[in-house]
């Protein structure tokens, strides 16, 4: 029981910190590169497979800083 609320914490971190970065970031893109460079399918998996890393280790960080805080026991 207590391992599922681990992934679920992990997983909603992991979503909101994706969302943050593609809300963020796809501002940026758009205004650097133009319109049409999130169209082209390669660009498209370039900016996907980078939020995709950038969430996944911070992700990884928060778990560790709140197993370090004792806020999580796993």
């Amino acid at each position: 029981m207590e391992s599922s609320w681990i992934i679920t914490i992990a997983l909603l971190i992991f979503i909101a910190i994706n969302f943050l970065y593609y809300k963020s970031m796809n501002g940026y893109v758009r205004k650097a590169f133009g319109k049409k460079w999130l169209r082209v399918y390669g660009n498209k998996l370039y900016f996907w497979q980078s939020s995709i890393f950038v969430s996944s280790a911070a992700t990884v960080f928060i778990m560790y800083v709140l197993k370090w805080a004792s806020i999580l026991t796993f």
